[in-house]
């Protein structure tokens, strides 16, 4: 410990030098994964209270949001369900990187209460997530999570966001349409499978095949939310589901879905040019905004911690805020793992704004 108390600091070394030039801080890696040993368990009870409390409360206000004659309340019950549901879809992240044998059924229950419904089940994000968190691909052109988007064009961000908006339409596209009609069509579901079968930012990132045990996740995963996918539409084009039910149900997915893109903005710099970075350079590109209330909202089940979560990926959620208090109640304010630390959503996003203001831009 006495080492790492006495590193040299690197406050917002990101600033002047670039990630790819940073050396890794082994102290800090240590001394982290030192003090973190006995929170790598995950909790089931915390977990699936977590999770059905936040699909109930969703569920239970998108049905207000479609029942109630009040145009206020219904709206205040529309916000709710937007929050409650994008809480509950959240724990796709959690599964990822779960050893599943810890929570058994917990992908089972999720894709069965969120997945299908919203029409995302967890092969959207398993087998992507984690070439995120490859340590040779962070950052580079396979990443499938990853765009220079500090590096780019001011209206590179606005337009990241309004994508957002139109998600639920290219999900209901994508298991109503597409993905049946892929079935019978090989270089269809080449197409299906390489560009529509994942939540990629990184429009140069073409998926693999599944194999395995995952194809068989895979394929039940899909089949379930093309049936819902499918209903939709057939009960909304049939008059059965009323018009004003879809289109609200529709507007809470893709609230959702522009908080999310919103937080991802939020979940790193976005500074990298390409290269292969270190652990402590991925670090210092993710940021943790632990203080204050809004965070819980709009970077629930853990994620307010991302760059806690880019160096320890194994802890579940649950354990974030403890280990987060931790590392840093041992270490000086001026440490290497405090400069990942911003004040809020607005701090981080408006580094980001400036950025893109700067040239040469991509």
């Amino acid at each position: 410990m006495d080492t790492l108390l006495n590193t040299k600091p690197m406050t917002k070394v990101t600033a002047t030098v670039p990630l790819s030039k940073i050396t890794d801080d082994r102290d800090m890696l240590r001394m982290a994964a030192k003090l973190t040993r006995d929170l790598s368990t995950p909790n089931p009870v915390i977990y699936w209270t977590d999770f059905l409390g936040s699909a109930a409360i969703g569920y239970a206000a998108l049905a207000g949001a479609i029942l109630v004659s009040s145009p206020w309340l219904a709206v205040a019950c529309a916000i709710l369900s937007v929050l409650a549901l994008y809480r509950a879809t959240l724990f796709i992240h959690e599964i990822t990187h779960l050893d599943h044998s810890r929570l058994p059924h917990f992908r089972l229950g999720w894709n069965l209460v969120i997945g299908a419904p919203m029409m995302l089940p967890s092969f959207m994000y398993e087998g992507i997530h984690m070439i995120h968190h490859t340590r040779t691909r962070y950052g580079t052109v396979e990443d499938p999570e990853y765009l220079p988007l500090a590096l780019m064009k001011p209206w590179s961000l606005p337009l990241f966001l309004l994508t957002a908006i139109l998600m639920p339409v290219g999900l209901l596209l994508r298991f109503g349409i597409l993905g049946p009609l892929s079935m019978f069509s090989p270089r269809l579901r080449r197409l299906v499978v390489g560009r529509f079968s994942g939540l990629q930012i990184n429009p140069r990132f073409e998926r693999r095949d599944p194999e395995g045990d995952f194809a068989k996740q895979w394929r039940w995963q899909e089949l379930g939310a093309s049936c819902v996918a499918i209903a939709l539409i057939v009960t909304t084009l049939t008059g059965i589901l009323p018009l004003k039910a879809f289109l609200i149900y529709m507007g809470v997915i893709s609230g959702v879905a522009v908080i999310n893109q919103l937080r991802t903005l939020a979940a790193h710099l976005w500074e990298n040019e390409g290269e292969t970075l270190n652990i402590t350079a991925q670090y210092l590109d993710s940021v943790n905004v632990p203080d204050g209330f809004l965070p819980y909202l709009w970077a629930p089940v853990g994620l307010r911690y991302h760059a806690l979560h880019h160096l320890l990926p194994r802890l579940p959620y649950h354990s974030l805020g403890e280990a987060h208090r931790r590392i840093s109640g041992a270490l000086t304010q001026d440490s290497v793992y405090e400069t990942a630390s911003y004040p809020s959503l607005r701090a981080v996003i408006a580094r980001l704004a400036v950025n893109t203001m700067r040239k040469p831009r991509r």
